[in-house]
């Protein structure tokens, strides 16, 4: 894992449920304080790497069961966008 990696997986574990909602309304994608508890929750007790291809496709279901599917595309597209910045 390389550090842009690391610094992201990093910020996952400290980021603040209202600190994700309100990143998530900059980009465009509406959530709730309760959605960005549950979906912090998975991602601190599940080990999730977003730059996996087969990774990313399970986290993004499962945010569409917290969500919505329409959010988990954005989100995924969000993610892809990070990706690609390696």
């Amino acid at each position: 894992m390389n550090l842009y990696q690391q610094l992201i997986q990093q910020k996952i574990k400290t980021i603040t449920p209202e600190e994700l909602v309100s990143y998530s309304h900059d980009y465009g994608i509406p959530l709730t304080v309760e959605q960005a508890k549950k979906i912090l929750h998975i991602a601190r007790t599940n080990k999730i790497n977003v730059f996996d291809p087969q990774e990313r496709k399970k986290w993004i279901k499962e945010l569409a069961k917290i969500t919505s599917p329409q959010i988990a595309k954005k989100a995924n597209e969000l993610f892809l966008t990070f990706v690609h910045k390696k």
